[in-house]
């Protein structure tokens, strides 16, 4: 199986995000404007053990998809977590984290990509 592509990958982590009651979940193109990753998947989550809970589902589909992340940091207790798959970076905030790192505001002149809830992988 060959491993997704950036956007599919930021697509699918998204779709599993939302299936998990992700909350705020955006897709910053960051291509050309970046050297750090293609794209951020950021997304917030109402408790820790929601943070959790969509870490693990993102992290259990992309290795269903022929993909590890390559680093994994931080912890719901923290207020953010981050998956690290190179191209993709996955960050889940819990509470006002999110506002505090700004990475919307940081990168405000990322495109944005969309994505719906349920969509068939590969859309």
């Amino acid at each position: 199986m060959a491993p997704l592509c950036a956007e599919a990958t930021a697509r699918l982590a998204a779709r599993v995000a939302l299936d998990k009651n992700a909350e705020d979940l955006l897709i910053l193109d960051l291509r050309g404007l970046s050297t750090v990753a293609d794209f951020f998947v950021v997304t917030s989550a109402r408790s820790t053990t929601q943070a959790n809970t969509i870490v693990e589902a993102v992290r259990m589909a992309i290795k269903g998809a022929g993909t590890r992340p390559r680093h994994q940091e931080g912890s719901a207790e923290s207020g953010w977590l981050l998956l690290d798959y190179v191209d993709v970076i996955v960050h889940v905030f819990v509470g006002v984290t999110r506002h505090f790192y700004a990475l919307e505001r940081l990168w405000g002149d990322a495109p944005l990509l969309t994505v719906e809830r349920g969509a068939a992988a590969g859309d």
